[in-house]
């Protein structure tokens, strides 16, 4: 065969394979043999495991799973602001940061971390009003927020209020028993406020 009708005959191949490929039959299910893809893991699924877990790794790994998922906010927008703010906040201009949130929050109202993150800013800010009024909006938009639960704690022990830091951190420690540290909390502010026994 002459060069050029070598080089005729390798241009035209792919046209006519591509047709072939094509032609083969879209079924839509996994090919005989391979196994199908694994069902994602609901949050509520997670929730349960990490209730449930006895180990400090594991529940670490799973509540870091938690928290990606309720990290997503579901807006490109509101994910580049709010990474915006986490910029400023390690600037330490947290009155950018806290406008920024502003921001995420008008615009995904309905985002229980995008409260959470705000609250935090209020806090660096020691605005512990504003704070625990954001918190309650996360709580209200996500009532298994254990992080939500335990920076309520957090808030209220720092202004002496043990009874409803004591109720944060307990609700907290329902949600994710391993959780560094709310043990104890819990056991340290149990004693004042539900009494020594006897």
């Amino acid at each position: 065969m002459k060069p050029t009708r070598l080089l005729a005959a390798l241009v035209c191949l792919p046209v006519f394979a591509a047709p072939i490929a094509a032609a083969a039959p879209d079924t839509g299910r996994p090919a005989p043999g391979a196994k199908p893809a694994p069902k994602p893991v609901s949050l509520d699924e997670l929730f349960a495991r990490l209730r449930a877990s006895e180990d400090p790794a594991e529940a670490k790994g799973i509540a870091k799973l938690i928290e990606r998922r309720l990290d997503a906010s579901g807006s490109p927008t509101a994910d580049l602001l709010t990474d915006r703010a986490r910029q400023a906040i390690a600037a330490h201009d947290f009155p950018l940061a806290a406008e920024l949130m502003d921001r995420v929050t008008a615009l995904e109202p309905n985002w229980s971390e995008g409260w959470n993150r705000r609250a935090t800013v209020f806090w660096l800010l020691t605005d512990k009003d504003d704070a625990i009024a954001d918190l309650r909006r996360a709580l209200v938009l996500e009532p298994r927020h254990f992080e939500a639960w335990a920076a309520m704690g957090r808030i209220y022990e720092s202004l002496d209020d043990k009874a409803r830091a004591l109720a944060a951190f307990r609700r907290a420690k329902a949600l994710y028993p391993k959780m560094e540290k709310i043990g104890e909390a819990v056991d340290r502010l149990a004693p004042e406020v539900d009494g020594r026994d006897l």
